[in-house]
């Protein structure tokens, strides 16, 4: 009876969403007691439809542990001889596990928001858990109606068809978790947005207490991205970290738009202005979480990384995403008088370069978005089939993201309102010119001068510079000394700034490196040859038979030296697996890692006797990149330590309203 009771768990959820979406959303209309008691009703219901998410999900999970074959989606994603780890993730494996741990995410951010919102002003936390309610009725009715995770099996077969082996990686643990941690996080920024266009009121309060969940929804998302980036890389087996998949771009998107949101909540937190700006990019983030959630489950993408293939469901969920985007873009076009312009501010100051860098940001994941969906709307028209890959992306994304790069440093030393421009040239001059500097030197002692390598270079200095400046004078005095005390003078928020810039700083020189001098090659070895690898070699040993629990693979053994050296740094053993079950091949790459460059080696396939197709990389600084986004999430977690979140949020009721009009 666990598929039933999971089922039916599911179903209670869907019956909790409907009461709170509805209920709390009609008393917070009305006045009184009547109104008050059907706000109240918000909380519970939060947390009750999170523990029937969480049952139905443990359900499944139960299932996949126990192997019960009469259950169509264990049989279709596990088997026997699956290690019990795996049939874990393999609850998430799938579409409909999958889509199940999106409702379970979404519950829980719900259930959060209602546990750590009891601050906010009881008719707007009414709303934001209303709205949420009406996302979960969506997702519910989607994974009920065609995704059904609980449908039996008649008659159950013996054994199971096994886990995609691509899937069958500890990556697959931690990776999509992270990353349906920041998709549906956005979905509180976007409930936020839509409260406060019913209420028309967006004032400091409504932006500080939406600020926290966006960052930490955008902390989410970027672990997310960079684990997948992680887990692409030493996986497939190709060596690269990145390759601008359609699905890879449908998580990259969102990460755009909320990277904007977040520097636009701080403007409208500390300035008043940006409101529209905020409304809208909480309403394009989500919407675009949405879309991709439509690419991954709709078939019209092939890809390593796609779910299903049944065009129903994709109908389905463009539908919703019509319903909800467009429901709240009308909303907004509808309450715009409401939200006003706010302050003005100076052509040369912090809130004029945010604008600015939002601007970047917003028309960089305009391109993306281009390139991601010309070529399937052209299919869909039958207008022809068309590739769109690295050489557009690179091509288009790299210069738009140069000015972006550039505010990244100068912005936060600016000042609000209104920043004299020779006060930022006496400030920033040391770090400009030790960019530059350093930058066109760096490239010449390594082998000649490389214009793209120096842009880059300069970039992650100038970034790196300007952190340096601004911390430098966030502990000096008015005396003009450095004192480490004034550590304390300055809130999380600004230390958890420069911690995540820093680490932009740091992903760009891991691009730009890894992209300068990565050294490739690939060969046909037979045991006792080598393969030269700039100043390392390869010699391959010979092959050995090894079995795992599930698979079987021949393993070769390589001897990592560096050029005319006898002493082995390394031994690599890469591995090319076959799954018993399923009888497909997985390439396992071996890799000696270290913070300056990996050594990367891959078998390819057997062309005749001991002979093998071998592939091997050498990619310096290539985990600055990953460094660099554990550095960013990091930031936005010590950021979110800021204290005044944790303030009540009052609303003055004589207080100045947004515009005209008066909070409903």
């Amino acid at each position: 009876m666990t598929a039933e009771l999971g089922h039916f768990a599911i179903a209670l959820a869907l019956a909790v969403s409907l009461v709170l979406s509805a209920l709390p959303m009609i008393g917070s209309f009305l006045r009184g007691t009547a109104g008050a008691r059907l706000m109240a009703i918000a909380q519970p219901a939060a947390h009750l439809q999170f523990a029937m998410a969480l049952l139905g999900f443990g359900c499944l999970m139960a299932l996949f542990v126990s192997n019960d074959f009469t259950v169509s989606l264990v049989a279709t994603h596990s088997n026997l001889s699956l290690p019990t780890h795996y049939r874990v993730a393999a609850t998430w494996g799938s579409h409909e596990g999958s889509l199940l741990l999106w409702v379970l995410m979404l519950a829980g951010w719900t259930s959060a928001v209602a546990t750590f919102s009891r601050s906010l002003p009881e008719t707007l936390r009414a709303r934001i858990l209303a709205v949420m309610g009406m996302i979960s009725i969506g997702f519910l009715l989607f994974l009920l109606f065609t995704s059904n995770p609980f449908e039996r099996l008649v008659p159950p077969p013996a054994d199971g068809r096994d886990l995609n082996p691509l899937l069958q990686d500890p990556g697959m643990v931690f990776h999509p978790p992270l990353l349906y941690m920041g998709y549906v996080g956005l979905s509180v920024a976007f409930a936020f947005a839509v409260a406060g266009l019913i209420g028309g009121r967006f004032d400091a309060a409504w932006a500080r207490w939406a600020r926290p969940w966006t960052v930490v929804a955008w902390c989410f998302l970027t672990l997310g991205i960079a684990l997948g980036s992680f887990w692409a890389y030493y996986e497939l087996g190709w060596g690269g970290w990145w390759f601008w998949d359609p699905v890879e771009n449908a998580s990259f998107m969102p990460w755009l738009v909320a990277t904007a949101l977040i520097h636009s909540l701080a403007v409208t937190e500390k300035r008043g202005t940006f409101r529209s700006w905020t409304v809208l990019l909480a309403i394009v983030g989500f919407g675009l979480s949405l879309l991709g959630t439509f690419l991954v489950r709709s078939g019209v993408l092939t890809s390593v990384h796609a779910f299903a293939t049944d065009p129903a469901r994709g109908v389905f969920i463009l539908a919703f995403l019509a319903i909800v985007v467009g429901g709240s873009l009308t909303l907004f076009a509808w309450r715009a008088p409401a939200i006003g312009n706010g302050p003005s501010f100076g052509a040369v100051s912090r809130e004029s370069m945010l604008l600015a860098n939002n601007i970047v940001l917003v028309v960089a994941m305009a391109a993306v978005l281009l390139g991601t969906l010309y070529p399937l709307v052209l299919d869909t028209l039958d207008m022809g089939k068309i590739s769109v890959g690295p050489p557009y992306f690179n091509a288009v994304f790299f210069p738009l993201m140069a000015p972006a790069l550039f505010l990244m440093g100068v912005g936060p030393l600016a000042r609000w309102k209104s920043t004299p421009v020779p006060d930022l040239v006496q400030r920033l001059r040391w770090a400009f010119a030790i960019a530059v500097i350093v930058s066109l030197l760096l490239p010449l002692t390594i082998d000649g001068f490389r214009p793209m390598t120096s842009i880059g270079l300069m970039f992650a200095l100038w970034i790196a510079g300007c952190v340096v400046v601004a911390v430098l004078d966030m502990l000096r005095g008015h005396d003009g000394r450095l004192a480490l005390r004034r550590v304390r003078l300055h809130p999380p928020s600004a230390w958890g700034m420069h911690f995540a810039h820093l680490g932009v700083a740091a992903f760009v020189a891991g691009v730009t490196l890894v992209g300068s001098y990565e050294i490739d090659a690939e060969q046909r070895v037979e045991p006792g040859q080598t393969i030269t690898l700039g100043d390392y070699t390869l010699r391959f040993i010979g092959l050995a038979s090894v079995s795992g629990p599930n698979w079987d693979a021949v393993r070769g053994t390589f001897e990592l030296r560096r050029a005319g050296s006898e002493r082995p740094i390394a031994i690599l053993t890469p591995d090319k697996r076959t799954y018993r079950a399923s009888g497909q091949a997985m390439t396992e790459a071996a890799i000696d890692r270290s913070l300056l460059r990996d050594v990367y080696v891959s078998m390819g396939e057997a062309v005749g006797g001991d002979a093998w197709i071998v592939r091997a990389h050498v990619k310096p600084f290539v985990n600055w990149i990953w460094i660099g986004c554990v550095m960013m999430a990091l930031g936005g977690f010590v950021a979110i330590a800021d204290r005044r979140y944790r303030r009540h949020a009052t609303v003055r009721q004589g207080g100045p309203a947004v515009g005209n009009r008066a909070p409903a």
